[in-house]
């Protein structure tokens, strides 16, 4: 059974689903993935999104929580999975490129060649926005380009944690 919760956030409402005692989804309002047919879990101690809701504040008030504060249990194959493990790697406060988590999953996966398009497809495909960071990634050139959740949010959540974002466009 999955349940859902709506988190208000300066990103606009959040929408949290939980399944097997961990998180399983995070949405914005205009995620393009997302997750359906769950039940409210109002009135419910639903664990998992508690954890959720307590580790969005301490990030929203400018902490930086630690990922694994939160349990979660992402559905995807082996290889998006992979990519997200990765973007876990990225620090709080910095970007990296999809030609840079390409050459990493290619070097952990021995393979001589970067799939910078099958990074973005993994990438885009994050169930569990903000606390598994897709937002830190962005274009070769800086561009703010991928984010399900919209651009005005990927730019909003990357100053929050002190990114410069007047060096990146889109």
């Amino acid at each position: 059974m999955y349940y859902t919760a709506a988190y208000p956030s300066p990103v606009g409402v959040l929408t949290l689903v939980c399944g097997g005692g961990a998180l399983v989804g995070l949405y914005l309002a205009e995620h393009k993935h997302h997750e359906g047919g769950a039940e409210p879990a109002s009135g419910r101690d639903v664990p998992a999104l508690t954890a959720a809701a307590k580790w969005l504040d301490r990030y929203f008030a400018g902490k930086n929580p630690a990922i694994a504060e939160v349990p979660l249990a992402p559905s995807g194959t082996g290889f998006r999975e992979e990519v997200w493990r990765l973007l876990c790697e990225i620090p709080y406060g910095t970007t990296t490129t999809y030609g840079a988590l390409a050459k990493k999953i290619a070097a952990k996966l021995g393979k001589s060649r970067r799939a910078s398009q099958a990074i973005g497809g993994a990438v885009g495909h994050n169930p569990i926005s903000i606390i598994i960071p897709c937002h830190r990634v962005i274009g070769a050139d800086n561009s703010l380009t991928g984010y399900g959740g919209g651009i005005a949010a990927k730019k909003k959540l990357l100053a929050l944690e002190g990114v410069d974002i007047t060096k990146l466009y889109g």
